[in-house]
């Protein structure tokens, strides 16, 4: 803490208390000086001795006392009443641990009950705010640069020199076993319903039709020399040609035939893929045909090595990505954190998801959070000295507590003029 601060708040709380102890101050010296006054006024003939002049000067003998008592209780919060050793003065210094402990109890148990916090929180749109910062481009970058720089060591601890054995054991494993074939069998049935099963066929028929072409030559001189050795080579030689020539047409013309998307190949494709399908989901023995045929492919140990090559090329394709601050990778994970921020704004089961664990692991964790508040209220008073404390508490509270100072003053003249006047009526002159 520092004794004397140079804000501009602590500049003009300290000239606001200053102005409030002299007029404390001068309040206490003008009692002082009415209470000479009194004894006074008699001997210099401005008043006669009487009832009132009486009741006048013990009720200005009040108000003195009653402005020091005040005065003196007052200072001895803070400091020792004109640097004497008066027991129990200087409180708020000499008690600053027990204060502190007691501070930090008096919070943690009467500020941060469960009923409190859980008021707080319903008050905070916590999955707003969360919306908010993903938002943020600042936070944003911030995320994106972490990813990006942790990415290489992420690699190293995935790999860490086991990568593509592990990759090439668990991908066979997680697609073999005795429940491959229901759920090939329901990918299969999805690819069907969208006809990406069509695209597959497409791509057969241009595989055909590119062969065809590639090897006419060969293929002409293959249905000659097939031709020659069924009829003979006069007869190879007079049509085989010819017969090549039409073979070759006609192979094409029907590929081209059954290439639209409405024929009857492909509706047939269709209907022999879904038997195929239903086979394999309600014929057990058919599925395990299938399930053994699929893993003994990807058992096989060209297909091994096919995955090992897999996560090497991914390696070096995010390795090479992360360099590029606008890449894939930092793409992906901006587009995550925009997608993320629209669900906790607008998904309302995300919203109440989010808020219900808030609240759960606040509630779980208040009893800690109170036992280290105690502790970190009481060590923090604890380490503050004592006279900067006391300065510093003064300089907040001390403007209300000359009130106090004020009110024992007025307060003491007023009590003390009653009850000389009910103790002189009541007892006559005997009572002084």
């Amino acid at each position: 803490m520092t004794v004397h601060g140079n804000s501009d708040a602590d500049l003009a709380a300290r000239q606001t208390l200053r102005r409030y102890k002299l007029a404390a101050t001068g309040l206490l010296a003008g009692m002082g000086g009415l209470t000479i006054a009194g004894y006074a006024a008699p001997a210099l003939g401005w008043v006669r001795d009487g009832f009132w002049l009486e009741m006048f000067r013990a009720g200005a003998r009040a108000g003195v006392v009653g402005g020091i008592a005040d005065w003196f209780a007052v200072v001895a919060l803070f400091r020792r009443p004109m640097g004497l050793p008066i027991p129990h003065t200087a409180i708020l210094p000499a008690q600053k641990d027990r204060l502190g402990r007691a501070l930090g109890r008096f919070v943690a148990g009467q500020v941060f009950t469960e009923k409190e916090v859980e008021r707080v929180l319903a008050q905070v749109d916590v999955p707003a705010f969360l919306a908010d910062a993903l938002e943020d481009p600042a936070t944003q970058d911030a995320v994106v640069r972490g990813v990006v720089r942790s990415a290489p060591q992420i690699l190293d601890r995935l790999e860490d020199g086991r990568a593509s054995n592990a990759l090439s054991r668990v991908m066979p494993r997680l697609l073999g076993g005795s429940d491959l074939a229901p759920v090939i069998a329901k990918a299969l049935r999805s690819l069907v319903d969208d006809d990406r099963h069509q695209e597959v066929l497409s791509y057969l028929l241009g595989q055909i039709k590119d062969g065809l072409q590639a090897k006419e030559s060969a293929l002409r001189a293959m249905i000659e020399d097939r031709v020659r050795e069924q009829g003979g080579r006069f007869l190879g030689w007079a049509i085989g040609g010819s017969i090549a020539t039409k073979v070759l047409l006609a192979a094409g013309k029907e590929l081209d035939r059954i290439d639209p998307e409405n024929s009857s190949l492909r509706e047939g494709f269709t209907a022999w893929v879904r038997a195929q399908i239903d086979r394999i989901e309600t014929d057990p023995e058919h599925g395990s045909e299938f399930t053994q045929a699929v893993t003994g492919v990807l058992s096989h140990e060209s297909v091994v090595g096919w995955w090992g090559d897999i996560w090497q090329k991914f390696r070096r394709m995010v390795e090479a990505d992360v360099e590029d601050p606008e890449g894939r990778v930092a793409t992906l994970v901006r587009e995550g954190l925009e997608r993320l921020a629209c669900q906790a704004r607008d998904d309302d089961v995300l919203r109440r998801r989010i808020m219900d664990n808030v609240n759960r692991t606040t509630l779980r964790m208040l009893p800690f959070i109170r036992e280290r508040m105690v502790e970190f209220i009481a060590r923090v008073v604890s380490g503050w000295n004592a006279v900067e404390m006391a300065d510093k508490l003064e300089l907040r509270v001390g403007k209300d507590l000359q009130f106090i100072r004020f009110n024992g003053t007025l307060v003491g003249f007023g009590v003390g003029a009653l009850l000389f006047a009910v103790l002189r009526l009541t007892f006559g002159l005997n009572a002084q």
